[in-house]
Formats: C-alpha cells, structure tokens, sequence
C-alpha cells in the first residue's frame, strides 16, 4: 500500500507484524503509568470535596473503571487484529470522510485534557520559583486570562518542554514513561505517609463523614451525586476507550492486550485514588478544609530540600502522561484530516496550540466543574461514538473488516461521497437529548427551561448516549447497508 494514497501516510498504515510486540507487561506499564497521574488524585479528590466518604470515592472509582474498561476491551481488537489506528477504525463506521468527525471530536477532547496536564506542569514550576521570589506568590496581577503574568509564562515554558518531546517523536515517550511511574508512585506513597503521621493515624484521616448520611448537610442526595459522578469517572479514560486502537496495533496477540489492560487500570486507579481520596481527606482533618489539588498541599512544605523535588517529580511525571494519553492519538487523528500534509509532529503542534486556547486552568478551577461540565459534558460526545463503532464493528460486522477498502476512496466504505449518513444520524440522535442538561450546567439555561427528565438524563450522559447510538445505528445500517 502506498503512503501517497490520500487517505494514507506512515503514521496511519497498518502496524506491520515485527513490530507487534508489545507484551501484556508493557499493556500494565502502560496503563499504570497513565494513571498515576495529578488529574486521578484530583479525581478521586474531588469526590470527597463534593460531599463523599473515601469508602464511597473509591467504590465510585473502581466501578467507573471496570466498565469503560470493557469499551476499551472491545474496540481495542480491531486494532490487533488490523493493526490499524483509531482515525482508521472509524472509517468503516463512519466513512473514508465521514471519521473525521469523531477523529477530530475526540482530537479536541485529547487538547483539552493537554492543557490541563501542561497546566498541572507548569503550576508546579511556578510554586518553585515562589520560593527564590514570594512576591510571585500575590494574585494582585492576575489579568483578563484569571491568572497572573508568571503563572502563563511558567505555562508556556512547560508547554514547550513538551513541544520539544513531541519533536523528538514517538520513541522519547517510552524512556519517559519508564521514569516516570515510580517517580509519581513514590510521591503519591511519601503523600500518604505524611498524611497518615499528621492526621494522627488513618482512623481520624478516613473517619471523615459522607455530606450526604443522616443529619449531614446533604443527607439524602446521595444519588442525585452518585450517578453523574459516576458517568464522570467513565468519561475520565472515554478517550482512550476510543483511541486505544492506536496502543493496541503493537500487541503481540488479543491475549496479552486483553490481560495486560484489565490487570493494569482498574487496580492502578483504585490504588491511586485511595492516595488522593486519603490525603484529602487528611486535609480536613490537618488544615481544617479540603484541598483537593495535590499541588496546593505540597506549598505547605516550605523546606526547599522537600519542596523542590516534589515539584520535579510532578514535572516529569506529568510530562511523560501528556505525550503518552494526549498528544499520540490527537496527532493520528489531526493527520487523518489531511494524510500527506499534516504529520504526526504537525498534529502534536496542533493539540498543542488548541490546548492553550482552551484555558485549561478554569477547566480545574473547582470539583464541580471538573467532573460535572468537563468530563460528563465531553462523554456526551464521546459515547455516541463509542456506541457507534462497537456497533459496527462487533454487531453488524462481526470483527470483519476489508483493510485495503479502508484506504480506497471508492471502496466500500465511502458510502455516500465519503459519509455514513447512518453513523452521522445515529450520532447526532445520540447527542441532542443531553445538550439541554449541559446548556443548564454552563449556564446558558435555566433549570426550569428544561424538562425535569432531560435534566436527570445528563446525569448519564455516556451510558445514555452509547446505548442510543448503538440501537440507532444498527437499525440503520440493517435497513440501509449502503448509506
């Protein structure tokens, strides 16, 4: 196959078999890698600022994870067995044209989530330098961007570290994850270790109880918190349970993705909330209020000797999550848009640019919006999608897929001009009854402007979504196989 096909370059042919060799060990590196992260401490953090006990966070966590992992499971065999990138995959859903739409929707999500990270990164640069100059520490100049000159400029300085691995290519990724994991980990573990000694032991550290039991401020709202949250911890590895096809091409075999990824991100998530579940939850008891940004607890060690290697190894760690999780598959998808003009170093400069434009900063600025606007809002989109692809592929397709055809423009799934008009029907069937409930979180709505019923659906946002798109599309594509 040629890489001057239009709808083809190096980056999205497939993997080739001598270089599928990844094992279920680099499928649990993987994944322990990604998750020991600041954005899963926040995650699990978060829960507890919003009202629950650890016990519930953690429960609330693990079962978020256990069922995006089964997504992720499913769409990560096209991948094996082709060898083919996600962008690819959608191609026969969607349309040799058509996939651009969840490519770049998904591409977004990808830039959004590198702001954060290169958010995260730079933070910790700049509680750094407050140390040599305090007078950085003063909000007076904060500007019309909500942040003061030298936090943006310590955001750029660290988005441009990552610019700069991202121009190296794709090899630089493993030596970092390689650094990266234990650095986190051993952070994450002396975390807990102080935790423990200052709050006086786990008892008063997790005895912290749940907003919502008996005679708590909001007792009985348990549920009206759980649900979305809950959808909010799917919708935190959503993406990847999209574009896993771009990881799972390098499997030696099903087997060891399969294994390697269900050993890998249930149990690395669960044990790293545990950490910022505990460490919160310490907050309350040492400072007398939550905080739920593991790098606002780290200021409170003012010894430079402690301080200052902390802040380096969240700098790392969060550098080597960034270009793994955010900026590998948004490249792939940006140059699906156009094959022989964007490559895989013009899409990470893509993500890259997006992602500042998104102010990744009021992205985290609180637990609320955090998982109710960002990570329910975006699954809304990326459900659909989900449903859709699973669809197809499992249901209707039943794993067969013509890979030649995938790269044809006149192939079998060009469909209507390049467009599945069933893909793009059941997609946008799949989104509209969620967009009231996301107008009324930004917003731009008044609760009472929507039906109670629409407002409770946003809730379940992903699970809703998925399930639509799955009914709609294969009854569209049973009744119409060719539009």
């Amino acid at each position: 196959m040629s890489v001057s096909n239009p709808l083809a370059n190096a980056d999205l042919l497939p993997v080739p078999a001598e270089r599928r060799t990844w094992r279920v060990g680099s499928y649990a590196a993987l994944w322990i890698s990604m998750s020991a992260c600041v954005p899963t401490y926040m995650l699990a953090s978060s829960l507890v600022g919003g009202g629950m006990n650890w016990w519930q966070a953690i429960l609330t966590i693990f079962l978020g994870n256990a069922i995006v992992l089964v997504p992720i499971l499913l769409n990560a065999d096209a991948g094996t067995r082709y060898g083919i990138p996600f962008p690819v995959f959608c191609r026969a859903s969607f349309g040799t044209v058509g996939a651009n739409v969840p490519a770049v929707l998904r591409g977004l999500v990808a830039c959004g989530w590198f702001g954060i990270q290169a958010w995260i990164g730079g933070d910790a640069l700049h509680k750094i330098l407050e140390l040599c100059y305090p007078s950085m520490a003063s909000p007076a100049g904060s500007g019309a961007l909500g942040i003061t000159a030298s936090q943006f400029a310590c955001f750029l300085a660290f988005w441009g570290v990552n610019m700069w691995v991202v121009y190296r290519g794709i090899d630089s990724i493993r030596v970092l994850l390689n650094i990266k994991a234990p650095l986190l980990i051993a952070l994450g573990v002396a975390f807990l270790v102080w935790a423990h000694r200052s709050a006086g032991g786990f008892g008063p550290m997790l005895s912290q109880p749940s907003a919502f039991a008996t005679g708590q401020p909001h007792a009985g709202q348990f549920m009206a918190f759980f649900i979305p949250a809950l959808t909010g911890m799917v919708g935190f590895w959503a993406t990847l349970s999209l574009n896993i096809p771009d990881f799972s091409r390098y499997a030696a075999s099903q087997r060891d993705q399969v294994l390697g990824q269900a050993l890998g991100l249930p149990l690395a998530m669960a044990f790293y909330a545990f950490i910022g579940v505990a460490v919160t939850s310490a907050t309350a008891v040492i400072f007398g209020k939550t905080i739920w940004d593991p790098i606002e607890v780290l200021v409170h060690f003012r010894n430079p000797a402690v301080l200052v290697p902390a802040m380096v190894a969240v700098c790392v760690a969060t550098l080597a999550t960034n270009i793994a999780a955010n900026v590998v598959s948004p490249a792939n998808d940006f140059s699906n848009l156009a094959p022989r003009w964007i490559s895989f170093r013009t899409g990470g400069l893509i993500t890259g640019l997006l992602g500042i434009a998104m102010m990744p900063w009021k992205l985290v600025a609180d637990p609320s919006g955090y998982i109710f606007t960002w990570l329910v809002g975006y699954s809304a989109l990326l459900g659909p999608i989900g449903g859709i692809m699973i669809a197809d592929y499992f249901a209707y397709r039943r794993r067969v897929l013509d890979v030649a055809a995938l790269y044809d423009a006149s192939g079998c799934y060009r469909y209507t001009g390049g467009w599945s008009l069933a893909a793009v029907a059941a997609f946008v069937l799949s989104v509209l009854p969620n967009l009231p409930g996301f107008l009324v979180q930004v917003g731009c709505l008044a609760p009472s402007a929507v039906p109670s019923l629409l407002l409770a659906l946003y809730g379940y946002a992903w699970f809703a979504g998925f399930a639509i798109a799955f009914v709609v599309y294969l009854v569209l594509r049973k009744l119409f196989p060719l539009l």
